[in-house]
């Protein structure tokens, strides 16, 4: 009677244990379904923000240099006669930093030319690198995020799968290959997002600084006809004023 008990209690824990087991299973399962989305999702926020910023610094830079100087010759000779009014016109509704920065200058030159210069180089600091900057922080996220989630669904994977052989005295080899393969493949996801997302980091910071050089290259020319041109505003004001 006492081992007829005693049997059907062990038989009793088995099935409790089998069923936890089952249960804990399945949540594993879960979760490394939950990581595919994960790393879906954190692909696609990645890829979204490397489009935005190659298109922000495309609409802020001159392709070429050459591009450039033909703004800069365009509205050289109206800047050293001091027709700050003209060269405002004539950046009104270019959405390139260059012709943005000419403007702001213009549109504030009773400053006086010492604090111009510097504001406007602050105002490119400003609004074009460090808006660019705050986009750039979240592809590094992702490149820093993606890896860690592939690495948590190959922790899933191996919990799942060493769940399943301390929970059977026989375990099939096939009933683990879902959870090695998971813990595989999230893996290889992770670093398959992170590695385009590095190169594509280096493309943006070459485009930045080749931006930052052409922009640096056409303030030095336009602040040196902005000075003469600021010199004459002040000669007409004084003949005026006389």
């Amino acid at each position: 009677m006492e081992f007829s008990f005693n049997q059907q209690l062990y038989e009793v824990s088995q099935a409790l244990l089998l069923a936890q087991s089952s249960d804990f299973s399945q949540i594993f399962n879960v979760v490394g379904q939950l990581s595919y989305v994960a790393l879906a999702a954190v692909a696609l926020w990645g890829a979204y923000y490397v489009f935005l910023v190659l298109t922000r610094v495309n609409a802020k830079r001159y392709k070429t240099e050459a591009a450039q100087d033909d703004f800069i010759d365009s509205i050289e000779e109206d800047l050293r006669r001091g027709n700050f009014n003209a060269v405002q016109d004539r950046c009104e509704g270019n959405k390139r930093a260059l012709p943005m920065l000419v403007s702001y200058a213009c549109k504030n030159r009773s400053i006086g030319y010492q604090k111009l210069k510097q504001l406007t180089l602050d105002r490119f600091q400003r609004d074009v690198i460090a808006d660019l900057d705050y986009s750039i922080a979240w592809i590094v996220t992702v490149i820093k995020t993606a890896p860690m989630l592939g690495l948590f669904g190959t922790v899933v994977g191996m919990m799942g799968a060493f769940g399943k052989l301390a929970s059977a005295t026989n375990v099939n080899p096939t009933d683990l290959a879902g959870d090695i393969r998971v813990a595989l493949e999230t893996t290889a996801i992770g670093l398959t997002i992170a590695i385009p997302l590095v190169m594509a980091m280096a493309a943006i910071h070459n485009r930045i600084r080749h931006m930052q050089d052409l922009v640096a290259s056409g303030l030095s020319r336009i602040f040196e006809a902005f000075k003469v041109g600021m010199a004459r505003e002040e000669q007409r004001g004084a003949r005026q004023t006389a």
